[in-house]
């Protein structure tokens, strides 16, 4: 095992309508939302208005009450999504839908919202809790893909953090962000009431919600990327900076590690967000990429991939990022064995998971470096040049890290107490994309 240590580098602060909607299905307590046909468009940064048109009783699923949560995955496959429960992996529903779609949790334990390119579709997972008093009634009903939608250009990345979601359009610079608590209510009538800001310029990006009402959006335009600026606590284009770092080339991807410290991966290092002010932790290599990476409230400690090969068609690379957003440090650990950007994960006790080529789930002390465990869950396997091509997948619920093996069609339950493989089972699709609801 070889261990970099590598010391912080500290750098100072230096028209389409808006909204897809759809006919309003009523409330019920015991149903599923079901939304059929689309209407025009709402004002800018407004909740979308729906028409009082009725559903059929004959069209709403029904849903079951439950005697707990019934936690469920949801992935992509060629020409659909379909959902499995989450104990059993057994498949309870699903959707058609064309095309390489993206699937983002949208953080209220219920629903998913797919990028579809031109629109962050809502999909209800089926699966849900409602509080009565001292105590919560759970329900589960059918999947389905509804016609609420986010409109948008070149849909991107949803990040949720701190009670609220917040979608990012690439092809705008676009930043929509809703309260995820009322979602299921406002989709009942329509959407959520949002607040927008648009970036500067259009960019491949990313913005994080803060906890104290701020917002994190990342620089760039078509042709490059540069840093990140934090926006004070405000409304749409009102919000004033506060903070800046242009030093963060290539900006990709975003984690939030104990106390609401936010990173942003770079071509040479990783940018640290805390405490209101940025600092830097530099790559021992000159292209040091961390474009990925893994963050857990437990832990201060981000988990990175790390490329040094800014040319390679698709590097494999064999070597993790462990960076202490307390210490600012960079703890470089070779895994010997490659890995993809989908096979980084944390378990509950904020431990570093990474799933890698060889088909083995490394389970690692963030702290040390120290592989603790490798657990066998696949066969080998080699990554696709074609980023959007299925290749095994790591998504983490509660205790339980789930393992999709394209090739074989199959997907695997890791209990990460015992350590051990639980469940496997075949499914009738090739898995893509991998996530899941707490229902």
């Amino acid at each position: 095992m070889r261990i970099v240590i590598v010391k912080r580098m500290i750098t100072q602060p230096s028209s389409k309508p808006r909204f897809i909607r759809a006919l309003a299905a009523p409330s019920a307590a015991l149903t599923a939302l079901l939304l059929a046909g689309c209407a025009g468009a709402a004002a800018p940064g407004t909740a979308g208005a729906a028409s009082t048109a009725p559903d059929s009783e004959a069209s709403r699923p029904a849903a079951k009450e439950a005697q707990g949560p019934t936690p469920r995955l949801v992935l992509t496959h060629d020409g659909g999504i379909t959902v499995l429960d989450a104990k059993t992996l057994k498949p309870v529903g699903g959707a058609e839908i064309d095309g390489f779609n993206r699937l983002n949790p949208a953080g209220d334990g219920r629903h998913v919202l797919v990028s579809t390119g031109d629109a962050f579709r809502v999909f209800d997972a089926g699966s849900w809790s409602e509080p009565h008093g001292d105590h919560s009634h759970h329900y589960a009903g059918e999947p389905r893909l509804t016609e609420r939608a986010f409109e948008a250009s070149k849909s991107g990345h949803v990040v949720r953090h701190a009670g609220k979601a917040v979608l990012f359009s690439d092809g705008s610079g676009r930043v929509e962000s809703f309260d995820t608590a009322g979602l299921a209510k406002a989709l009942a009538n329509g959407l959520p009431e949002t607040d927008v800001y648009t970036a500067a310029e259009a960019h491949h990006g990313v913005a994080v919600p803060l906890e104290d009402g701020g917002l994190l959006v990342t620089l760039g335009n078509d042709e490059s990327r540069s840093g990140a600026v934090v926006l004070g606590p405000g409304k749409g284009q009102d919000r004033k900076e506060i903070a800046r770092n242009e030093n963060c080339p290539g900006v990709h991807g975003e984690a939030v590690a104990a106390h609401g410290t936010v990173v942003l991966g770079c071509e040479n290092g990783m940018l640290i967000y805390k405490d209101g002010t940025f600092s830097k932790v530099a790559s021992p290599d000159k292209y040091g990429r961390m474009g990925n990476q893994a963050g857990s409230e437990e832990s201060p400690v981000i988990l990175g991939d790390y490329k040094v090969d800014k040319d390679a068609e698709l590097e494999r690379p064999t070597r993790i990022s462990l960076v202490n957003t307390d210490t600012a440090t960079l703890r470089l650990v070779d895994l010997g064995t490659s890995y993809s950007f989908r096979s980084l994960g944390r378990g509950p006790a904020g431990e570093a998971l990474v799933l890698g080529t060889d088909g083995g789930l490394r389970v690692i002390d963030p702290a040390t470096g120290k592989v603790t465990t490798t657990i066998k869950v696949t066969a080998p396997w080699t990554e696709s040049t074609t980023w959007q091509d299925p290749r095994p997948t790591l998504f983490v619920q509660g205790s339980t890290a789930f393992v999709t093996e394209p090739d074989a069609r199959k997907i695997h339950a890791v209990d990460l107490k015992s350590r051990k493989v639980l469940k496997s089972a075949v499914l009738d699709v090739v898995p893509n994309e991998l996530t899941g609801v707490e229902g």
